[in-house]
């Protein structure tokens, strides 16, 4: 049953519409639904190849790494370093840096000039996801002396106000 329009505009809309008739096209007239588009099949065992390829990478960097220590490198000297430059990172939300946050779990550095920071964000749907880890990848691999940067970014234990220091409560108007 055709719509009932209440002036003349709408019926002469109707009418180009639906036209002489003045009610929709009969289903099996004009209109076929249109077809979904097919997609591929994943190819598991080409993402599983992609998965070991890299991994072998990873493994490959990182041997390498651990083959050639730094002469001389002050690992202690290093990671206060680290940290110095991570205190400059800050949560675009929120005006504390992420190392007084308590977003950073672990910062540890090998002999060889690997660093390893294990962090997390506020949540994990926090806005920052895409920047932030890649934010602090750049900026420890800056770090004289820092030869490449492992970031894992994990969510357990989940973050709290609890983790943050006393200057970031402080500075937040929690204490």
């Amino acid at each position: 049953m055709a719509p009932k329009f209440p002036n003349r505009l709408f019926e002469r809309l109707k009418h180009r519409v639906f036209g002489s008739r003045g009610g929709p096209p009969e289903e099996a007239e004009s209109y076929q639904t249109p077809r979904k588009e097919e997609t591929a099949p994943i190819d598991i065992q080409a993402l599983t190849a992609y998965a070991d390829q890299k991994s072998e990478e990873v493994a490959d960097r990182k041997a390498r790494l651990e083959a050639s220590p730094e002469p001389g490198l002050d690992i202690t000297e290093l990671e206060k370093k680290v940290v110095q430059i991570l205190e400059t990172v800050y949560d675009p939300e929120i005006p504390v840096n992420i190392h007084a946050l308590g977003l950073i779990y672990e910062t540890r550095i090998e002999p060889s000039g690997m660093a390893h920071v294990k962090m997390t964000l506020t949540s994990p749907n926090c806005p920052a996801a895409a920047t932030l880890p890649a934010e602090v990848e750049s900026k420890v691999r800056s770090v004289p002396g820092v030869k490449d940067v492992v970031l894992s970014l994990v969510f357990e234990p989940s973050w709290n106000p609890d983790m943050m220091s006393e200057a970031a409560k402080l500075e937040l108007g929690m204490l």
